[in-house]
């Protein structure tokens, strides 16, 4: 069983090595996983049924104008969305892959772009996306089977890291094996950063940036656990996951 002490001082280890690597890395995951956050933020003050009257009442000659600035924010959100699947998704496993190898003193950059690599792009990003979409449908049911289910395949980018092959619907099946039982303390991890975080904004925001690496590497180390207990209890095999078997 694993404690939030142990995995966050394996991960502190780990960043002592190395650390601007990691913060690097961190960044790049930030922007592909944020990808669309803009896109769900959209004010509902800005649909055509609440313009103010002085404006509507310029007639029909002002629906042209109308027409072209939905036209672009509907463009805006397809490039958004085509951003965060088509390379972010790509980069969040790469990223992925960075912090797995670096709990293995492999700091090598060069595993970010390793979704990228020949044979492995599409793998991910429909797994990926695959994640994404039921991720968004339990949601929309109800916000507390949404967060359940976000820990369930929280897995998802790292098991692609091991094995970007593996089939999506296996993929997400083998996360909610490994995070089973586990998820409650997940979630007790994640706000346990929370201190970081509010100390960080002291900082004119630019500290949170910062606190990225470590909970990266602590979300690694996490992984690293949940994969070896997933081995242990036949979920998996070590040739599933692409791993050299320990003798």
């Amino acid at each position: 069983m694993w404690t939030r002490a142990l995995i966050k001082s394996r991960a502190k280890t780990v960043l002592k090595v190395s650390y601007w690597k990691a913060f690097l890395v961190s960044l790049v995951i930030a922007m592909a996983e944020g990808g669309v956050s803009g896109s769900s933020n959209w004010r509902t003050d800005q649909s055509p049924n609440n313009i103010p009257d002085s404006i509507s009442s310029y007639g029909t000659n002002l629906w042209p104008f109308v027409l072209i600035v939905l036209l672009g924010a509907l463009l805006v959100i397809v490039l958004v969305l085509a951003f965060r699947v088509l390379l972010g998704y790509p980069l969040e496993v790469g990223g992925k892959r960075y912090f797995l190898c670096s709990a293995q003193n492999d700091f090598d950059l060069n595993n970010l772009g390793f979704a990228f690599e020949k044979g492995k792009y599409w793998y991910i990003v429909k797994a990926m996306l695959w994640r994404g979409f039921i991720n968004f449908l339990w949601f929309l049911l109800l916000i507390i089977p949404g967060i359940i289910k976000y820990y369930a395949y929280k897995m998802v980018p790292y098991i692609l890291a091991d094995n970007p092959h593996m089939d999506y619907r296996r993929a997400l099946n083998l996360s909610t094996r490994m995070t089973n039982g586990h998820k409650a303390a997940m979630f007790v991890l994640d706000l346990s950063f929370i201190g970081w975080y509010l100390l960080g904004t002291l900082a004119l925001l630019v500290g949170v940036l910062f606190v990225l690496p470590y909970q990266n590497a602590t979300n690694a180390e996490l992984y690293i656990i949940l994969r070896q207990n997933a081995l242990d209890n036949g979920f998996c095999t070590y040739e599933e996951l692409s791993l050299n078997r320990v003798v």
